[in-house]
Protein backbone atom coordinates (compact mmCIF):
# COMPACT_ATOMS: atom_id res chain seq x y z
CA UNK A 1 0.00 0.00 0.00
CA UNK A 2 1.39 3.29 -1.29
CA UNK A 3 0.66 7.16 -0.21
CA UNK A 4 1.38 9.87 -2.83
CA UNK A 5 0.75 13.13 -2.08
CA UNK A 6 0.66 16.51 -4.59
CA UNK A 7 2.54 19.61 -3.38
CA UNK A 8 2.10 23.22 -4.60
CA UNK A 9 4.82 23.20 -7.60
CA UNK A 10 3.27 20.32 -9.36
CA UNK A 11 5.54 17.61 -8.24
CA UNK A 12 4.67 14.60 -5.70
CA UNK A 13 5.92 12.96 -2.96
CA UNK A 14 5.85 9.17 -2.56
CA UNK A 15 5.89 7.01 0.13
CA UNK A 16 6.02 3.18 -0.33
CA UNK A 17 5.03 1.35 2.80
CA UNK A 18 6.52 -2.21 0.98
CA UNK A 19 9.84 -0.52 0.24
CA UNK A 20 8.90 -0.14 -3.44
CA UNK A 21 10.18 2.74 -5.15
CA UNK A 22 8.43 2.93 -8.60
CA UNK A 23 4.47 3.40 -7.83
CA UNK A 24 1.89 4.43 -11.09
CA UNK A 25 -0.05 7.30 -10.87
CA UNK A 26 -3.60 6.54 -9.61
CA UNK A 27 -6.12 6.11 -12.38
CA UNK A 28 -7.82 9.50 -13.04
CA UNK A 29 -10.14 10.96 -15.65
CA UNK A 30 -11.58 14.24 -17.19
CA UNK A 31 -15.27 13.38 -16.11
CA UNK A 32 -16.83 16.50 -14.23
CA UNK A 33 -19.05 16.58 -11.16
CA UNK A 34 -22.22 16.08 -13.05
CA UNK A 35 -21.23 12.48 -14.23
CA UNK A 36 -20.27 11.06 -10.91
CA UNK A 37 -22.22 8.60 -8.49
CA UNK A 38 -22.11 9.44 -5.02
CA UNK A 39 -24.20 6.64 -3.66
CA UNK A 40 -22.71 3.65 -4.31
CA UNK A 41 -19.77 4.26 -1.58
CA UNK A 42 -21.11 5.86 1.92
CA UNK A 43 -17.84 7.72 4.28
CA UNK A 44 -19.30 7.12 7.96
CA UNK A 45 -17.72 9.20 11.04
CA UNK A 46 -16.88 11.87 9.56
CA UNK A 47 -15.43 14.55 12.14
CA UNK A 48 -16.33 18.17 11.40
CA UNK A 49 -12.37 19.10 11.87
CA UNK A 50 -8.54 17.48 12.50
CA UNK A 51 -5.99 18.29 14.28
CA UNK A 52 -3.15 18.82 12.62
CA UNK A 53 -0.10 16.37 12.79
CA UNK A 54 -1.84 13.41 13.60
CA UNK A 55 -2.82 10.63 11.22
CA UNK A 56 -6.53 10.29 10.79
CA UNK A 57 -8.46 6.68 9.95
CA UNK A 58 -10.94 6.72 7.15
CA UNK A 59 -14.04 4.85 7.58
CA UNK A 60 -16.51 4.27 4.83
CA UNK A 61 -19.03 1.35 3.11
CA UNK A 62 -19.21 -0.55 0.11
CA UNK A 63 -22.74 -0.58 -0.85
CA UNK A 64 -24.07 -4.06 -3.22
CA UNK A 65 -23.95 -1.34 -6.22
CA UNK A 66 -20.02 -1.05 -6.82
CA UNK A 67 -17.54 -4.27 -7.36
CA UNK A 68 -14.34 -3.28 -6.00
CA UNK A 69 -11.30 -4.02 -8.18
CA UNK A 70 -7.03 -3.58 -7.40
CA UNK A 71 -7.11 -0.11 -9.02
CA UNK A 72 -9.78 1.42 -6.46
CA UNK A 73 -8.24 4.48 -4.20
CA UNK A 74 -9.15 7.14 -1.51
CA UNK A 75 -8.32 10.73 -1.92
CA UNK A 76 -8.22 14.28 -0.41
CA UNK A 77 -9.67 16.49 -2.10
CA UNK A 78 -9.96 20.58 -1.46
CA UNK A 79 -13.99 21.49 -1.81
CA UNK A 80 -14.68 22.77 -5.17
CA UNK A 81 -12.71 20.22 -7.22
CA UNK A 82 -14.03 19.79 -10.51
CA UNK A 83 -11.84 16.86 -11.69
CA UNK A 84 -9.99 13.69 -10.14
CA UNK A 85 -6.61 14.91 -11.43
CA UNK A 86 -7.56 17.53 -8.45
CA UNK A 87 -6.52 15.24 -5.85
CA UNK A 88 -4.31 16.10 -2.54
CA UNK A 89 -3.23 12.80 -1.74
CA UNK A 90 -4.03 9.47 -1.89
CA UNK A 91 -4.54 5.67 -0.83
CA UNK A 92 -4.85 2.60 -2.34
CA UNK A 93 -8.58 1.14 -1.16
CA UNK A 94 -7.85 -2.30 0.35
CA UNK A 95 -10.08 -5.31 -1.03
CA UNK A 96 -12.53 -6.81 0.80
CA UNK A 97 -11.58 -10.33 2.46
CA UNK A 98 -15.26 -11.63 0.87
CA UNK A 99 -15.62 -10.27 -2.70
CA UNK A 100 -18.64 -12.78 -3.50
CA UNK A 101 -21.09 -11.57 -0.96
CA UNK A 102 -23.60 -8.92 -1.97
CA UNK A 103 -24.16 -7.56 1.03
CA UNK A 104 -22.57 -4.23 2.08
CA UNK A 105 -18.72 -4.35 3.42
CA UNK A 106 -17.49 -1.72 6.50
CA UNK A 107 -13.66 -0.97 5.00
CA UNK A 108 -11.12 1.99 6.78
CA UNK A 109 -7.98 3.55 5.38
CA UNK A 110 -5.35 5.43 7.26
CA UNK A 111 -3.76 8.70 6.46
CA UNK A 112 -0.42 9.11 7.58
CA UNK A 113 0.06 12.95 9.29
CA UNK A 114 2.83 13.88 6.89
CA UNK A 115 1.12 13.29 3.84
CA UNK A 116 -2.05 16.02 5.03
CA UNK A 117 -2.95 19.68 4.38
CA UNK A 118 -1.89 21.90 5.96
CA UNK A 119 -3.71 24.70 5.34
CA UNK A 120 -7.44 25.24 7.24
CA UNK A 121 -9.36 25.21 3.81
CA UNK A 122 -12.26 22.62 3.48
CA UNK A 123 -11.53 18.84 2.47
CA UNK A 124 -13.60 16.34 1.42
CA UNK A 125 -12.73 12.39 1.09
CA UNK A 126 -13.67 10.75 -2.46
CA UNK A 127 -13.14 7.00 -3.99
CA UNK A 128 -12.39 6.71 -7.11
CA UNK A 129 -12.71 3.72 -9.28
CA UNK A 130 -9.82 2.14 -11.10
CA UNK A 131 -12.17 4.04 -14.23
CA UNK A 132 -11.29 7.37 -12.94
CA UNK A 133 -15.01 7.77 -11.63
CA UNK A 134 -15.95 9.05 -8.27
CA UNK A 135 -18.23 6.51 -6.39
CA UNK A 136 -18.74 8.22 -3.09
CA UNK A 137 -18.01 11.72 -1.30
CA UNK A 138 -17.64 12.77 2.42
CA UNK A 139 -19.26 15.61 3.82
CA UNK A 140 -16.46 18.53 4.41
CA UNK A 141 -13.87 18.84 6.59
CA UNK A 142 -11.02 20.79 7.90
CA UNK A 143 -7.65 19.96 9.30
CA UNK A 144 -7.54 23.07 12.24
CA UNK A 145 -7.31 23.02 16.56
CA UNK A 146 -10.53 22.34 18.30
CA UNK A 147 -10.48 25.95 19.87
CA UNK A 148 -9.16 28.83 18.01
CA UNK A 149 -8.97 31.73 20.73
CA UNK A 150 -6.58 34.05 19.02
CA UNK A 151 -9.68 34.85 16.32
CA UNK A 152 -10.33 38.62 16.90
CA UNK A 153 -13.73 40.09 15.03
CA UNK A 154 -14.87 43.24 15.54
CA UNK A 155 -18.49 43.55 14.53
CA UNK A 156 -21.31 46.08 15.49
CA UNK A 157 -24.06 44.87 17.88
CA UNK A 158 -26.54 45.73 14.79
CA UNK A 159 -24.85 43.56 12.40
CA UNK A 160 -24.15 40.90 15.11
CA UNK A 161 -28.12 40.79 15.89
CA UNK A 162 -29.27 40.88 11.98
CA UNK A 163 -26.78 37.95 10.85
CA UNK A 164 -28.19 35.81 13.88
CA UNK A 165 -31.74 36.56 12.72
CA UNK A 166 -30.92 35.81 9.80
CA UNK A 167 -29.17 32.87 10.56
CA UNK A 168 -31.75 31.31 12.65
CA UNK A 169 -34.13 31.65 10.15
CA UNK A 170 -32.00 29.97 7.79
CA UNK A 171 -31.64 27.24 10.22
CA UNK A 172 -34.85 26.94 10.40
CA UNK A 173 -36.23 26.82 6.98
CA UNK A 174 -33.20 24.41 6.78
CA UNK A 175 -35.03 22.21 9.67
CA UNK A 176 -37.92 22.29 7.15
CA UNK A 177 -36.36 21.17 4.18
CA UNK A 178 -34.24 18.60 6.26
CA UNK A 179 -38.15 17.39 7.67
CA UNK A 180 -39.82 17.48 4.05
CA UNK A 181 -36.38 15.40 2.66
CA UNK A 182 -36.81 12.94 5.50
CA UNK A 183 -40.99 12.53 4.54
CA UNK A 184 -39.86 12.43 1.06
CA UNK A 185 -37.11 9.92 1.00
CA UNK A 186 -39.88 7.68 3.17
CA UNK A 187 -42.12 8.14 0.46
CA UNK A 188 -39.77 7.26 -2.14
CA UNK A 189 -38.48 3.86 -0.09
CA UNK A 190 -41.72 2.95 0.15
CA UNK A 191 -42.38 3.49 -3.79
CA UNK A 192 -39.16 1.74 -4.03
CA UNK A 193 -40.31 -1.30 -2.19
CA UNK A 194 -43.40 -1.55 -3.89
CA UNK A 195 -41.67 -1.36 -7.24
CA UNK A 196 -39.54 -3.92 -6.38
CA UNK A 197 -42.68 -6.49 -5.22
CA UNK A 198 -44.69 -5.69 -8.28
CA UNK A 199 -42.12 -5.66 -11.02
CA UNK A 200 -38.92 -7.55 -10.45
CA UNK A 201 -38.14 -8.42 -13.96
CA UNK A 202 -38.88 -4.36 -15.22
CA UNK A 203 -35.30 -3.62 -15.15
CA UNK A 204 -35.94 -0.63 -17.20
CA UNK A 205 -37.46 0.95 -13.71
CA UNK A 206 -34.19 0.39 -12.07
CA UNK A 207 -32.24 3.34 -13.89
CA UNK A 208 -34.59 5.58 -12.66
CA UNK A 209 -34.80 4.45 -8.76
CA UNK A 210 -31.03 4.42 -9.04
CA UNK A 211 -31.12 8.06 -9.99
CA UNK A 212 -33.74 8.91 -7.57
CA UNK A 213 -31.50 7.60 -4.54
CA UNK A 214 -28.36 9.38 -6.14
CA UNK A 215 -30.11 12.78 -6.09
CA UNK A 216 -31.26 11.83 -2.34
CA UNK A 217 -27.76 11.31 -1.09
CA UNK A 218 -26.73 14.27 -3.31
CA UNK A 219 -28.91 16.21 -1.56
CA UNK A 220 -28.10 15.21 1.55
CA UNK A 221 -24.45 16.09 0.51
CA UNK A 222 -25.68 19.27 0.21
CA UNK A 223 -27.45 20.23 3.14
CA UNK A 224 -24.39 18.73 5.09
CA UNK A 225 -21.91 21.08 2.67
CA UNK A 226 -24.52 23.43 3.89
CA UNK A 227 -23.82 23.12 7.67
CA UNK A 228 -20.00 23.32 7.24
CA UNK A 229 -20.63 26.59 5.55
CA UNK A 230 -22.77 28.09 8.25
CA UNK A 231 -20.58 26.85 10.97
CA UNK A 232 -17.47 28.82 8.73
CA UNK A 233 -20.26 31.72 8.83
CA UNK A 234 -20.40 32.34 12.56
CA UNK A 235 -16.76 32.41 12.76
CA UNK A 236 -16.28 34.65 9.92
CA UNK A 237 -19.30 37.61 10.36
CA UNK A 238 -17.36 39.41 7.74
CA UNK A 239 -18.14 36.84 5.24
CA UNK A 240 -22.17 36.57 6.20
CA UNK A 241 -24.29 38.42 3.99
CA UNK A 242 -22.73 36.73 0.64
CA UNK A 243 -22.86 33.09 1.97
CA UNK A 244 -26.46 34.20 3.38
CA UNK A 245 -27.66 34.87 -0.33
CA UNK A 246 -25.82 32.00 -1.72
CA UNK A 247 -27.80 29.97 0.81
CA UNK A 248 -31.04 31.71 -0.34
CA UNK A 249 -30.06 30.71 -3.56
CA UNK A 250 -29.42 27.12 -2.89
CA UNK A 251 -32.46 27.07 -0.98
CA UNK A 252 -34.72 27.99 -3.74
CA UNK A 253 -32.95 24.90 -5.98
CA UNK A 254 -33.38 22.56 -3.61
CA UNK A 255 -37.34 23.22 -3.33
CA UNK A 256 -37.39 23.26 -7.31
CA UNK A 257 -35.63 19.54 -6.97
CA UNK A 258 -38.17 18.50 -4.00
CA UNK A 259 -40.82 19.77 -6.67
CA UNK A 260 -39.48 17.73 -9.25
CA UNK A 261 -38.76 14.53 -6.92
CA UNK A 262 -42.66 14.54 -6.37
CA UNK A 263 -43.95 15.23 -9.57
CA UNK A 264 -41.16 11.97 -10.38
CA UNK A 265 -42.43 9.62 -8.07
CA UNK A 266 -46.48 10.54 -9.93
CA UNK A 267 -44.82 9.72 -13.06
CA UNK A 268 -43.15 6.36 -11.55
CA UNK A 269 -46.81 5.73 -10.09
CA UNK A 270 -48.24 5.83 -13.17
CA UNK A 271 -45.40 3.94 -15.53
CA UNK A 272 -46.18 0.89 -12.81
CA UNK A 273 -49.80 0.86 -13.23
CA UNK A 274 -49.47 0.72 -16.88
CA UNK A 275 -46.72 -1.83 -16.17
CA UNK A 276 -48.80 -4.16 -14.68
CA UNK A 277 -51.44 -3.95 -17.13
CA UNK A 278 -49.20 -4.98 -19.71
CA UNK A 279 -47.58 -7.82 -17.82
CA UNK A 280 -51.35 -9.16 -17.45
CA UNK A 281 -52.39 -9.38 -20.63
CA UNK A 282 -48.95 -10.75 -22.11
CA UNK A 283 -49.43 -13.22 -20.01
CA UNK A 284 -52.86 -14.64 -21.13
CA UNK A 285 -51.32 -14.16 -24.65
CA UNK A 286 -48.70 -16.68 -23.46
CA UNK A 287 -51.58 -18.83 -22.10
CA UNK A 288 -52.94 -18.79 -25.01
CA UNK A 289 -49.78 -19.66 -27.37
CA UNK A 290 -48.93 -22.51 -24.31
CA UNK A 291 -52.58 -24.31 -25.06
CA UNK A 292 -52.30 -24.46 -29.00
CA UNK A 293 -48.82 -25.57 -28.98
CA UNK A 294 -49.66 -28.66 -26.35
CA UNK A 295 -52.49 -28.87 -28.63
CA UNK A 296 -49.96 -28.96 -31.70
CA UNK A 297 -47.56 -31.30 -29.74
CA UNK A 298 -50.34 -33.88 -29.58
CA UNK A 299 -51.69 -33.84 -32.72
CA UNK A 300 -47.85 -34.24 -34.16
CA UNK A 301 -47.67 -37.42 -31.76
CA UNK A 302 -50.61 -39.01 -33.27
CA UNK A 303 -49.44 -37.88 -36.22
CA UNK A 304 -45.76 -40.19 -35.46
CA UNK A 305 -47.93 -43.03 -33.98
CA UNK A 306 -49.69 -43.22 -37.04
CA UNK A 307 -46.43 -42.81 -39.20
CA UNK A 308 -44.87 -45.64 -37.06
CA UNK A 309 -47.84 -47.70 -37.57
CA UNK A 310 -47.53 -47.27 -41.30
CA UNK A 311 -43.96 -48.22 -41.56
CA UNK A 312 -44.68 -51.57 -39.65
CA UNK A 313 -47.43 -52.31 -42.02
CA UNK A 314 -45.00 -51.62 -44.96
CA UNK A 315 -42.28 -53.41 -43.14
CA UNK A 316 -44.89 -57.09 -43.46
CA UNK A 317 -45.84 -56.36 -46.42
CA UNK A 318 -42.49 -56.29 -47.96
CA UNK A 319 -41.44 -59.33 -46.05
CA UNK A 320 -44.41 -61.05 -47.46
CA UNK A 321 -43.49 -59.91 -50.78
CA UNK A 322 -40.06 -61.66 -50.32
CA UNK A 323 -41.92 -64.58 -49.24
CA UNK A 324 -44.16 -65.20 -52.25
CA UNK A 325 -41.04 -63.96 -54.36
CA UNK A 326 -39.27 -67.08 -53.60
CA UNK A 327 -42.66 -69.24 -53.43
CA UNK A 328 -42.80 -68.47 -57.24
CA UNK A 329 -39.03 -69.35 -57.80
CA UNK A 330 -39.30 -72.17 -56.04
CA UNK A 331 -42.34 -73.36 -57.97
CA UNK A 332 -40.85 -72.52 -61.18
CA UNK A 333 -37.71 -74.64 -60.82
CA UNK A 334 -40.28 -77.49 -59.38
CA UNK A 335 -42.46 -77.10 -62.71
CA UNK A 336 -39.12 -77.18 -64.75
CA UNK A 337 -37.80 -80.66 -62.78
CA UNK A 338 -41.88 -81.84 -63.50
CA UNK A 339 -41.49 -80.77 -67.18
CA UNK A 340 -38.38 -82.70 -67.90
CA UNK A 341 -39.45 -85.61 -65.74
CA UNK A 342 -42.95 -85.41 -68.09
CA UNK A 343 -40.34 -85.29 -71.36
CA UNK A 344 -38.18 -88.41 -69.91
CA UNK A 345 -41.47 -90.16 -69.71
CA UNK A 346 -42.71 -89.75 -72.52
CA UNK A 347 -39.49 -90.80 -74.64
CA UNK A 348 -39.47 -93.69 -72.36
CA UNK A 349 -42.89 -94.62 -73.50
CA UNK A 350 -42.29 -93.79 -77.30
CA UNK A 351 -39.56 -96.55 -76.83
CA UNK A 352 -42.10 -99.24 -75.46
CA UNK A 353 -44.33 -98.52 -77.98
CA UNK A 354 -41.83 -99.10 -80.70
CA UNK A 355 -40.57 -102.07 -78.85
CA UNK A 356 -44.11 -103.19 -78.50
CA UNK A 357 -44.48 -103.09 -82.37
CA UNK A 358 -41.15 -105.07 -83.01
CA UNK A 359 -42.38 -107.70 -81.06
CA UNK A 360 -46.10 -108.27 -82.34
CA UNK A 361 -43.90 -108.27 -86.20
CA UNK A 362 -41.72 -111.24 -84.25
CA UNK A 363 -45.28 -112.96 -82.69
CA UNK A 364 -46.18 -112.72 -86.39
CA UNK A 365 -42.88 -114.82 -87.73
CA UNK A 366 -42.25 -117.08 -84.79
CA UNK A 367 -44.19 -120.06 -83.42
CA UNK A 368 -43.03 -118.80 -80.00
CA UNK A 369 -46.43 -117.10 -79.29
CA UNK A 370 -47.19 -118.12 -75.80
CA UNK A 371 -43.92 -116.51 -74.59
CA UNK A 372 -44.36 -113.62 -76.39
CA UNK A 373 -47.90 -112.37 -75.18
CA UNK A 374 -46.79 -113.22 -71.83
CA UNK A 375 -43.97 -110.30 -72.37
CA UNK A 376 -46.27 -108.50 -74.23
CA UNK A 377 -48.35 -108.48 -71.13
CA UNK A 378 -45.73 -107.61 -68.76
CA UNK A 379 -45.03 -104.62 -70.93
CA UNK A 380 -49.03 -103.58 -70.97
CA UNK A 381 -48.45 -103.85 -67.48
CA UNK A 382 -45.34 -101.86 -67.50
CA UNK A 383 -47.26 -99.54 -70.05
CA UNK A 384 -49.84 -99.05 -67.76
CA UNK A 385 -48.38 -98.22 -64.34
CA UNK A 386 -46.34 -95.58 -66.69
CA UNK A 387 -49.16 -94.00 -68.31
CA UNK A 388 -50.44 -93.93 -64.61
CA UNK A 389 -47.39 -91.90 -63.09
CA UNK A 390 -47.80 -89.65 -66.23
CA UNK A 391 -51.51 -89.01 -64.87
CA UNK A 392 -50.18 -88.00 -61.94
CA UNK A 393 -47.23 -85.92 -62.69
CA UNK A 394 -49.90 -84.22 -64.79
CA UNK A 395 -52.50 -83.64 -61.87
CA UNK A 396 -49.41 -82.46 -60.00
CA UNK A 397 -48.45 -79.93 -63.00
CA UNK A 398 -51.99 -78.60 -62.95
CA UNK A 399 -51.69 -78.04 -59.22
CA UNK A 400 -48.74 -76.35 -59.45
CA UNK A 401 -49.48 -74.29 -62.28
CA UNK A 402 -52.65 -73.10 -59.98
CA UNK A 403 -50.83 -71.99 -57.10
CA UNK A 404 -48.54 -70.12 -59.41
CA UNK A 405 -51.09 -68.39 -60.37
CA UNK A 406 -52.45 -67.41 -56.81
CA UNK A 407 -49.22 -66.71 -56.31
CA UNK A 408 -48.57 -63.97 -59.08
CA UNK A 409 -52.04 -62.68 -58.33
CA UNK A 410 -50.77 -61.91 -54.94
CA UNK A 411 -48.05 -60.63 -55.75
CA UNK A 412 -49.35 -57.98 -58.29
CA UNK A 413 -51.32 -56.70 -55.39
CA UNK A 414 -47.97 -55.59 -53.33
CA UNK A 415 -46.02 -54.63 -56.04
CA UNK A 416 -46.98 -51.42 -58.05
CA UNK A 417 -46.93 -53.59 -61.25
CA UNK A 418 -45.34 -56.96 -62.42
CA UNK A 419 -45.22 -58.76 -65.34
CA UNK A 420 -46.78 -62.25 -66.25
CA UNK A 421 -44.13 -65.48 -65.49
CA UNK A 422 -43.23 -66.62 -69.31
CA UNK A 423 -43.18 -70.48 -69.39
CA UNK A 424 -40.28 -72.58 -70.11
CA UNK A 425 -38.80 -72.38 -73.62
CA UNK A 426 -37.25 -75.61 -73.53
CA UNK A 427 -40.40 -77.49 -72.59
CA UNK A 428 -41.25 -79.97 -75.72
CA UNK A 429 -43.86 -79.65 -78.48
CA UNK A 430 -46.93 -81.92 -78.01
CA UNK A 431 -46.08 -83.14 -81.56
CA UNK A 432 -43.05 -85.32 -80.42
CA UNK A 433 -45.32 -86.91 -76.86
CA UNK A 434 -47.68 -89.72 -77.54
CA UNK A 435 -50.38 -88.01 -75.02
CA UNK A 436 -48.91 -84.04 -75.68
CA UNK A 437 -47.29 -81.60 -73.45
CA UNK A 438 -50.42 -79.97 -71.25
CA UNK A 439 -47.35 -77.26 -71.36
CA UNK A 440 -47.36 -76.12 -74.98
CA UNK A 441 -49.02 -73.06 -76.09
CA UNK A 442 -52.23 -74.21 -77.98
CA UNK A 443 -53.44 -71.96 -81.61
CA UNK A 444 -56.92 -71.43 -78.80
CA UNK A 445 -54.51 -70.48 -75.84
CA UNK A 446 -52.44 -67.83 -78.12
CA UNK A 447 -55.22 -66.46 -79.56
CA UNK A 448 -56.93 -65.07 -75.96
CA UNK A 449 -54.93 -62.53 -74.20
CA UNK A 450 -53.11 -62.82 -71.12
CA UNK A 451 -54.80 -60.15 -68.42
CA UNK A 452 -52.58 -57.19 -67.11
CA UNK A 453 -50.71 -57.46 -63.57
CA UNK A 454 -50.11 -53.74 -63.88
CA UNK A 455 -52.17 -52.22 -61.16
CA UNK A 456 -52.22 -49.14 -58.90
CA UNK A 457 -51.60 -50.18 -54.96
CA UNK A 458 -53.44 -47.06 -53.49
CA UNK A 459 -56.87 -46.97 -55.87
CA UNK A 460 -56.68 -49.85 -57.40
CA UNK A 461 -56.96 -49.00 -60.90
CA UNK A 462 -55.45 -51.02 -63.87
CA UNK A 463 -53.56 -50.27 -66.65
CA UNK A 464 -53.15 -51.98 -69.68
CA UNK A 465 -49.75 -53.28 -70.90
CA UNK A 466 -48.15 -51.42 -73.17
CA UNK A 467 -48.28 -47.86 -70.32
CA UNK A 468 -45.11 -46.19 -69.94
CA UNK A 469 -42.66 -46.08 -66.30
CA UNK A 470 -43.62 -42.11 -66.17
CA UNK A 471 -47.28 -42.23 -67.12
CA UNK A 472 -47.46 -44.45 -64.16
CA UNK A 473 -45.22 -42.25 -62.00
CA UNK A 474 -47.14 -39.49 -62.96
CA UNK A 475 -50.60 -41.42 -61.35
CA UNK A 476 -48.28 -42.39 -58.69
CA UNK A 477 -48.12 -38.61 -57.91
CA UNK A 478 -51.34 -37.77 -57.82
CA UNK A 479 -51.71 -39.81 -54.50
CA UNK A 480 -49.34 -37.55 -52.55
CA UNK A 481 -48.95 -34.35 -51.12
CA UNK A 482 -45.26 -33.07 -50.56
CA UNK A 483 -44.44 -30.18 -48.32
CA UNK A 484 -42.72 -27.12 -49.48
CA UNK A 485 -40.72 -26.03 -46.55
CA UNK A 486 -39.07 -29.84 -45.46
CA UNK A 487 -39.76 -31.91 -48.49
CA UNK A 488 -41.60 -34.37 -46.20
CA UNK A 489 -44.59 -36.23 -48.46
CA UNK A 490 -47.89 -37.32 -47.07
CA UNK A 491 -51.28 -39.38 -48.58
CA UNK A 492 -54.09 -37.53 -50.34
CA UNK A 493 -56.07 -39.25 -47.73
CA UNK A 494 -54.25 -37.73 -44.64
CA UNK A 495 -54.95 -34.04 -46.26
CA UNK A 496 -56.00 -32.92 -42.44
CA UNK A 497 -52.43 -34.14 -41.13
CA UNK A 498 -50.80 -32.48 -44.34
CA UNK A 499 -52.77 -28.99 -43.44
CA UNK A 500 -51.41 -29.02 -39.62
CA UNK A 501 -48.03 -29.73 -40.54
CA UNK A 502 -48.25 -26.61 -42.71
CA UNK A 503 -49.59 -24.79 -39.92
CA UNK A 504 -46.89 -25.73 -37.85
CA UNK A 505 -44.26 -24.11 -40.04
CA UNK A 506 -46.38 -21.03 -40.16
CA UNK A 507 -46.44 -20.75 -36.34
CA UNK A 508 -42.27 -21.16 -36.29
Amino acid sequence: MSTVCKEGNGSYRRKNLIMDETLDEPPTSAVFLDNCHFSQVIFNNVEKFYVPGGDITCYYTLTQHITPRGKDWVGIFRVGWKTTREYYTFMWAPLPSDLSSESVKQQQIQFKAYYLPKDDEYYQFCYVDQEGMVRGASVPFQFRAEAEDDILVVTTQGEVEEIEQQNKDLLKENQELKESCLCLQKQNLSLQEELRLAQEKMKELEGEVCFLQTRNLELQRTQELQAGEMSSSQMNLASAREQNVKLQKENQELQKGLESLSSSCEKLGLQANFLREENKQLMEQNGCRDRELQQLKEHNQEVSSEKEQLESRLKTTLDRMDQLQSQVLNQQKEVEHLVQLDHDKTEQLEHLKEENRQLCTILSDQPQRHELTKEIEEKNHLFQILQQKKDEIDEENVRLKQENIELLRHLSESQNYSAPVAVPSHAPGSSDLVFGNPYCKSPETNAVNTPSLKKCSLCNKVFPDDIGPSQYEDHMRTHFLNCPFCDETFEESNRQVYNDHIYCHNLE
